[in-house]
């Protein structure tokens, strides 16, 4: 396992990918506090000892500051952030209400700038840590019904390669995930108004990958020391969406994936 630290953080850990994190962290000995809304938080430590859960939401910047300030006070000092939280509706643009795009926005992007601006003073004053955060093939190729997400996770993608850009050569390790369509509870939100690959990969289970895969190629992205991690078929749309930008969105935008 990548993590060489004690006291790891992550949002959207209730469920999904940031669960299988904080399930895989704990079992290896470190201690997890788990950054998620109330209704996601309910009976969650019961899992065990290791986790701690804080109830917090990502789009409300004095939420998060003083949530990061309570964990390193009455925790200890934190070695990793995975920002795991996102929503991901779809449906045509057209057909979106503004107030949808704006939440998603918030939640996806926002939430994303929040959690990371107010723990990375904290790994950039010790120079040592982890920080990794999940962005998305969809803000990487252009996809009808998926406008809003796709949107947020180019943002998300974009202030990530930048970020890791500004800080090359410090002790953190950084690493933005662009995973492919993954077997969560996050990818049903988009089951019925979402773009026709998404709808067919779920009927058919094709090129759907596991969270377990994605949290294992996580660790040996750290390992390897790479900056952008592409799991499973997620490695192939960054090689040929390059170079042949065209087919690739016609067979996405087709339902052929």
């Amino acid at each position: 396992m990548g993590f060489h630290g004690n006291i790891a953080v992550v949002t959207g850990g209730a469920s999904g990918i940031g669960l299988e994190h904080v399930l895989q962290m704990a079992k290896q000995g470190s201690t997890v506090a788990v950054i998620d809304i109330e209704d996601s938080l309910k009976g969650f430590s019961s899992f065990s000892d290791k986790i701690l859960p804080f109830r917090c939401d990502v789009t409300e910047l004095s939420q998060v500051r003083n949530t990061i300030e309570e964990i390193e006070e009455s925790i200890g000092a934190i070695d990793r952030l995975i920002h795991c939280a996102a929503i991901m509706p779809g449906g045509l643009l057209s057909d979106t209400p503004t107030e949808e795009i704006d939440r998603v926005m918030k939640v996806n992007y926002l939430g994303m700038v929040n959690t990371v601006q107010s723990v990375l003073p904290y790994l950039l004053k010790r120079d040592s840590g982890d920080l990794i955060v999940y962005g998305s093939v969809a803000g990487i190729v252009e996809s009808r019904r998926f406008g809003a997400y796709g949107a947020s996770k180019s943002a998300t993608n974009f202030f990530m390669k930048v970020l890791m850009s500004e800080n090359e050569g410090s002790g953190v390790r950084f690493l933005l995930v662009c995973p492919p369509a993954v077997d969560t509870p996050l990818i049903n939100q988009a089951k019925n108004n979402g773009p026709e690959f998404l709808q067919d990969i779920q009927s058919t289970r094709k090129h759907l990958v596991s969270p377990d895969f994605v949290v294992k190629k996580v660790e040996e992205s750290l390992e390897k020391g790479k900056k952008i991690c592409y799991p499973g078929p997620a490695k192939w749309v960054q090689i040929f969406y390059p170079l042949f930008p065209g087919l690739i969105e016609k067979i996405v935008n087709s339902g052929n994936m």
